[in-house]
C-alpha cells in the first residue's frame, strides 16, 4: 500500500470494535473467540532499532489472556500486493516488538515473553502466492543446522475468499470494510452506508473515522481524478455520494444520447459540420431529446435544429 492508503486502514484499525470484529469475524479459533476484547489496548508500533534505525509495524494490539495479565499481542499488517518475502518481514516485526517489550522493561527477567500473533490482512486483486511461513523459504539442511532454524508462521485473511453473500450475512465491521473494497454498484454502496450508519449509532467518532476512510478508498479507486469534499460522519458523506452518482448518470445519459443523435444526423444528412457538433456537445438533455424525436421526419439539419 502507499503511505496515504496504509494511513486510512491504520486509523480504521485503531478503533478497538474493528480490530475486535476481525479476530471474532474471521479467525475461528474457540480459545480467541473467549477472550474478553474489552480489555483491548492499543500500544505503540514504532521502534528504534539497536543499529538506530526507526521501522514501524502496521497495528499492535494487545489483550488480556486470564487472570494473570499474560497478554496476546496482536500484531496486523495491512498487504494490497503479494509479497513473497512476507515470513522475513513478519519475522522482524516480531522481533522489533519483542526488543521493544524488554526495553521498556515490560517483560522482566525470568519471566516468559507474550505470545504475538502476526496477521497479514490481505485486499490485493491478485492471488496470495508467498509462503506462510518461513520454513517455506529456507533450503533443506542436513545435521544438526536444521535444528537452529529460525521459525515463523503468519495467520493469512485473504479478503478474496469471501464472497458477498457470505460477508453480508455477518453482523461484521471487517466484513463491511470487505464489501466496500468491492461494492456491486453505486447503489450497493450507498445501501452499505445506511447499514453501517446504522451499526454504529451512538458511536459518532467510529462514524467519522469511517467516513474518512470510504472517502479515501473512493478517491484512490478513482486514481483521485473524483472530486469529494471532506466530510464530517456517514450521511455527509451518502448525501455528497448520492449527488455525486446522479450527476453522472444524467452526464453518461446525456453523452449516449448525444452519440446516438451525431449517428442519426450523419446516416441521413452526411459528414457533420463542425458547429453542429460543437452545438451538440454543448446541449441539455433535455435539448438532445427535442432534436433526436425531428431526426426521422426532417428534411434537412435546420429543421433539426430550429428553434
Amino acid at each position: 500500500m502507499n503511505q496515504e492508503d496504509d494511513a486510512s486502514y491504520k486509523l480504521l484499525f485503531a478503533a478497538p470494535e474493528v480490530v475486535r470484529d476481525l479476530v471474532l469475524g474471521f479467525i475461528p479459533d474457540p480459545w480467541l473467540q473467549g477472550l474478553d476484547y474489552t480489555t483491548l489496548e492499543k500500544i505503540p508500533a514504532s521502534y528504534v532499532a539497536d543499529d538506530l534505525r526507526q521501522r514501524s509495524d502496521d497495528v499492535v494490539w494487545r489483550v488480556k489472556a486470564g487472570e494473570e495479565w499474560l497478554y496476546l499481542y496482536i500484531l496486523i499488517e495491512f498487504q494490497s500486493h503479494v509479497d513473497p518475502f512476507m515470513a522475513v518481514r513478519m519475522l522482524v516485526y516480531v522481533g522489533l516488538l519483542y526488543q521493544d517489550l524488554i526495553r521498556r522493561r515490560e517483560v522482566k527477567p525470568g519471566h516468559p515473553l507474550p505470545p504475538v500473533l502476526p496477521i497479514v490482512l490481505y485486499n490485493g486483486g491478485k492471488t496470495w502466492t508467498a509462503p506462510t511461513e518461513l520454513a517455506a523459504l529456507l533450503p533443506p539442511v542436513p545435521g544438526r543446522v536444521a535444528d537452529y532454524l529460525p521459525q515463523l508462521r503468519y495467520l493469512l485473511i485473504d479478503e478474496n475468499r469471501y464472497g458477498e453473500a457470505e460477508l453480508a450475512a455477518m453482523h461484521n465491521l471487517v466484513a463491511a470494510i470487505i464489501r466496500f473494497e468491492h461494492p456491486a454498484n453505486d447503489e450497493a454502496l450507498l445501501a452499505l452506508i445506511d447499514l453501517l450508519n446504522d451499526w454504529l449509532a451512538g458511536r459518532p467518532e467510529l462514524k467519522r473515522t469511517f467516513a474518512l476512510w470510504i472517502r479515501a478508498l473512493l478517491l484512490r479507486r478513482s486514481n483521485n481524478t473524483l472530486v469529494l469534499p471532506k466530510v464530517r460522519d456517514l450521511t455527509e458523506l451518502k448525501m455528497t455520494l448520492a449527488e455525486k452518482f446522479d450527476q453522472w448518470a444524467q452526464d453518461y445519459k446525456r453523452e449516449g444520447e448525444t452519440l446516438v443523435l451525431q449517428r442519426l444526423l450523419a446516416r441521413r444528412f452526411g459528414p457533420l459540420p463542425t458547429e453542429v457538433i460543437a452545438r451538440i456537445s454543448g446541449a441539455s438533455v433535455e435539448e438532445v431529446d427535442i432534436w433526436v424525436d425531428r431526426v426521422l421526419d426532417a428534411r434537412s439539419l435546420d429543421e433539426v435544429f430550429r428553434p
